[in-house]
């Protein structure tokens, strides 16, 4: 059984990070600007042997007919929902708002939750001793924590494990136990192609904000799916734009979470506009993929504007991105509409044949007596008056797929024929959608 404990409270009061500091890491974006975090970020945490989920909320506001802050405040009210406990964050510094207030009134009269008032920004002892009546909030204990350097934290976390323990009934039974295994697909590409759309389709719920507005997505946001027998992570995205088109700092760390999501992901979905095309950050967003060795999808959404004009349309559209990836051009390309989602129930089956595909392990010798006579009959250019052979081949044992040459001038091998030896593997061995590496030594 999962324990879910949330973080609200108005913008700029810390809860980003008292997040980053229960999980251990820096998940959420923390900046001085307020209303950074707009979606709600899910981590997990341990203390005293207990484990729960953590989730970070966007600030709450009073102002009204807002949309991207209605959606932000029913962000919040469907963490509030599914917790078991609320940590209720409010600003020692800066006293007590009319927003905080509200907030309070809608916690206690409408919801029958266990909540906790912590009382941030306490980073120095004069604070605790701050005139502020606390209590007018309506709540019988509060906390004094520091966030940012962690003072207190340990008080409130023992009150936390405190309250669950009285819910517990079997510890053994703890989703996060198996969370650790599922594997990770991260959706990514530019601004505004509608990888949260796409998520929302998914789960068959507004599970993230979606606007027309680029950049609503901020943080990388982990969900878990689980349907027709399939079971991972899924990870929405911030839009990656080019360097020189960022004009923000919280942009530049929106970018700097989604290359760290890609680092740690199995399968990456690249989402592509088709009213735009395939533009050169669609190709940088690729390449960022294959280096990093990542199974990758391509998928082309918002095709039910185009599907029916032309019949040939979707082969040339295929066939032109596969010439801009080439060398590595043996990745699944999908046309789907997240909106109506229209093909979405390919996407997560192909992910997993590339999942499966990316630990293919091949033996030596069915290896070498595929390849070799390959090679030998078309052996690498001479150079220098010097023949090259090659006569051995092997698979390394990885993570992602690496073979390795054995030639008597490996030195002078050039890329040409490395990407010969890659097409002459992909024909004859399933790695569709995984990066593969090749060297060449010295026997």
């Amino acid at each position: 059984m999962s324990y879910i404990v949330s973080i609200v409270g108005r913008p700029n009061v810390g809860k980003s990070t008292l997040f980053n500091r229960l999980v251990g890491r820096k998940k959420a974006i923390v900046h001085v600007t307020s209303g950074v975090t707009r979606d709600r970020i899910y981590g997990v945490t341990e203390w005293n042997g207990v484990k729960f989920s953590v989730v970070d909320t966007g600030g709450f506001t009073i102002s009204e007919n807002d949309y991207l802050d209605d959606e932000i405040k029913n962000q919040i009210f469907i963490a509030i929902e599914e917790s078991d406990i609320v940590l209720f964050l409010v600003d020692i510094k800066i006293g007590i708002l009319n927003t905080d207030i509200e907030m309070a009134q809608i916690l206690r009269k409408k919801y029958r939750k266990i909540i906790l008032l912590v009382i941030n920004k306490v980073d120095n002892g004069k604070y605790m001793y701050h005139d502020t009546d606390f209590f007018c909030l309506g709540f019988n204990e509060y906390y004094y924590i520091s966030a940012i350097n962690g003072s207190g934290t340990g008080e409130l976390l023992d009150k936390v494990i405190e309250v669950l323990k009285k819910n517990i009934k079997d510890n053994k039974k703890d989703r996060n136990d198996t969370e650790k295994f599922l594997p990770i697909f991260s959706v990514v590409g530019r601004p505004n192609v509608g990888k949260s759309t796409l998520i929302n389709s998914f789960l068959n719920k507004n599970h993230h904000i979606v606007t027309n507005i680029p950049g609503t997505t901020r943080d990388s946001l982990d969900v878990i799916y689980k349907n027709f027998g399939y079971e991972c992570i899924l990870v929405d995205t911030p839009g990656v734009r080019k360097k020189s088109k960022i004009i923000e700092n919280i942009e530049f760390y929106s970018s700097i979470r989604t290359i760290k999501t890609i680092e740690y992901a199995d399968i990456c979905l690249l989402m592509i506009d088709a009213n735009r095309g395939w533009e050169n950050q669609d190709m940088n967003i690729f390449r960022l993929v294959e280096k990093n060795h990542k199974g990758i999808i391509i998928i082309i959404n918002k095709w039910d504007l185009f599907y029916k004009k032309n019949d040939s349309l979707q082969k040339d559209f295929e066939s032109l991105i596969r010439k801009k990836i080439a060398p590595f051009n043996n990745v699944p390309i999908l046309f789907v509409s997240a909106k109506n989602k229209n093909g979405i129930h390919n996407i997560i089956p192909t992910a997993y044949a590339i999942l499966k595909a990316r630990k293919n392990r091949l033996k030596t010798n069915i290896l070498n007596k595929i390849m070799l006579p390959i090679l030998k009959n078309n052996p690498p250019p001479s150079i220098k008056k010097k023949l090259i052979k090659i006569k051995y081949c092997t698979q390394l044992p990885s993570r992602t797929p690496k073979f390795i040459f054995f030639s008597n001038f490996p030195q002078y091998i050039k890329e040409s024929y490395k990407r010969f030896v890659e097409n002459k593997i992909r024909y004859h061995f399933n790695f569709k959608g995984v990066p593969i590496q090749i060297f060449f030594r010295k026997k």
